[in-house]
């Protein structure tokens, strides 16, 4: 009997799985787990699917597909090859090349399949999605939403009733959904999104800063040629995946365009900084869409115990910060995002085909790794602070990296203490190694040096720490062996609800506003205040309590500040 495989069929990737021996698993074409959504047509009058297809686009944009889930539901057609085409027809195009994939892996005919999509398709979008899977050859079995899909992939179906919210940032739509599970049943209360968001949005707008870079720096128009800018939204969307690991990258395209016959060379430097600023408009709308969520469900984000990342978007560092700073809580990516639709939608074939569900196997670390610090409050160096670079929780093997700089101009070498735990304080978490990186140079005059810190961590457990200097390149290294030993459930939620009351009383707790406050209940206990200063004591002090309570850092920085101007005026 062949199987039902489950499909994620995507705006910018693709990919099928199945249940095999009760765990879910990515089926393969070569070396790629899942292929580019993108569909062409060459010179030589083949047709192109996946890589290929992608490869394509940058010497042939017009004879190129790509994003046409963005287009499912709509009359939109589509000239390939000279022959119109409906999104359903294009979509097709993928179906199949999917279905070969899968038959060339499990070594049988397959025709059953389900398939994912947004929570907030229309109508007319499913209806397309499943008319798209009966041109390839596939029998439809279920079309089921993308979020319920993550749920069944993390195995959240057969646990205790709780209330998920699932984030899911593609790279062409966006959906935010409010996933409520009762009695093994997976139900999506809310959802709220957007079918024209997603990492596409945020390459052009990076390729478009970078065009307009190169047309003032060497006078001509990109856009002007199609090829060329082609090339340079490919060259973005790479350096956008690499800005997720690293802090710094460059984007180098040779013999972009001529000038008067003259060939002209992109090399163009983006820092991951300059990136997140670029995109936060974008990322305010989705946190738009969280905050409608909450609201049309009625449920309040003290009551959703999970919040599950989906879709390969959610890599970029700020997508995550802004998740766990809005709901309060640490996000789940213990899964791939990129295949996570499709692994549920393979539970979801095998639950529909009656096959035993086990556990998905999946290799993380354990514990957060990091770096300690020195940190400025209001003109105050705090140190011992610790800087997790590699979050608890991540698949391995993983590689992150970050840009430090040196306390003081004239400084020439940095110490790297490296550690292993979720301690705010860097020297309350293990020790796993040290060293030295020396003969430092700052990039411009009087101004501090820069180094990038880098972390390997493999499949072993073996952690790679490089530190290499901005300017000089220089680097050193060093390698050391992580912890893997495994905390029990119990454990990891005990730990984690203590961290997350160390990160709100670290806020408040710095030496600086404990220095200000005793200096502050010192005069309220003295006699000599006027009612008038006593009450603005009592008022800054009491915000800043609040502050401290919910977690307010910037309101708490105000506060301060407020409160040693008080105190400069009263104790003179």
């Amino acid at each position: 009997m062949s199987k039902i495989v489950g499909i994620d069929l995507g705006t910018t990737n693709s990919g099928v799985a199945v249940v095999r021996d009760g765990v879910p698993v990515m089926l393969p074409n070569g070396n790629e787990r899942i292929i580019p959504s993108v569909v062409g047509y060459s010179a030589d009058q083949q047709w192109l699917v996946g890589t290929p297809a992608r490869n394509q686009y940058v010497l042939d944009p017009e004879n190129t597909i790509r994003s046409i889930k963005r287009k499912m539901g709509g009359d939109t057609r589509t000239t390939l090859g000279g022959k119109s085409f409906s999104p359903q027809e294009i979509s097709a195009f993928l179906l199949r090349e999917l279905k070969e994939i899968a038959e060339r892996s499990l070594g049988y005919e397959v025709s059953d399949a389900v398939i994912t999509v947004p929570a907030y398709f229309s109508d007319a979008a499913r209806q397309a999605t499943r008319d798209a899977g009966r041109i390839a050859g596939f029998n439809v079995r279920r079309i089921i939403n993308e979020p319920t899909a993550a749920a069944l992939a993390y195995g959240l179906e057969g646990s205790d009733d709780q209330t998920v919210l699932v984030y899911d940032l593609g790279g062409g739509t966006f959906d935010v959904s409010l996933v409520e599970l009762m009695g093994g049943i997976v139900e999506v209360r809310a959802s709220h999104g957007d079918t024209q968001l997603g990492g596409d949005d945020f390459d052009l707008l990076l390729a478009e800063q970078i065009a307009a870079w190169f047309d003032e720096t060497h006078g001509v128009r990109v856009h002007d040629d199609r090829r060329a800018f082609a090339r340079i939204l490919r060259a973005a969307e790479t350096a956008k995946i690499q800005l997720s690991s690293h802090p710094y990258t460059w984007v180098k395209e040779e013999y972009l365009i001529e000038k008067n016959g003259v060939p002209l060379h992109l090399e163009y430097e983006i820092s991951r900084k300059d990136f997140e600023i670029l995109i936060q408009p974008l990322l305010q709308k989705t946190l738009e869409s969280i905050n409608q969520v909450i609201l049309d469900s009625g449920v309040s984000t003290e009551q959703i115990q999970q919040v599950l990342m989906v879709g390969g978007s959610s890599y970029i560092p700020a997508v995550w910060e802004l998740v766990a700073e809005t709901l309060g809580t640490e996000p789940h990516m213990s899964l791939n995002p990129e295949e996570v639709v499709a692994l549920g939608a393979g539970v979801q074939a095998a639950i529909i085909a009656g096959e035993p569900i086990d556990a998905i196997l999946v290799d993380i670390t354990p514990h957060s790794l990091g770096i300690a610090v020195a940190k400025d409050f209001m003109g105050q160096l705090i140190s011992d602070r610790y800087k997790v670079l590699i979050r608890r929780n991540t698949t391995i093997p993983t590689t992150k990296e970050e840009e430090f700089y040196a306390i003081y101009p004239d400084q020439d070498t940095i110490r790297i203490e490296v550690y292993q735990g979720e301690h705010p304080v860097a020297s309350k978490n293990t020790p796993l190694g040290e060293f030295l990186i020396t003969g430092l140079e700052p990039e411009k005059p009087e101004e501090t040096a820069a180094i990038t810190v880098q972390f390997d961590f493999d499949v072993n457990g073996i952690l790679k720490v490089t530190a290499r200097d901005r300017k000089t390149g220089k680097q050193e290294a060093i390698t050391v062996e992580a912890s893997r030993t495994r905390l029990s459930e119990a454990e990891i939620l005990s730990a984690k609800k203590w961290a997350d009351q160390e990160a709100l009383s670290l806020v408040s707790l710095s030496d600086e506003t404990r220095v200000l406050v005793d200096r502050a209940q010192k005069l309220l206990e003295g006699k000599t205040l006027s009612d008038e200063d006593r009450q603005e004591l009592g008022i800054l002090l009491s915000g800043i309590d609040e502050a401290q309570a919910i977690g307010d850092e910037e309101d708490l920085d105000e506060l301060a500040q407020s409160l040693l101007d008080l105190l400069f005026d009263l104790e003179d």
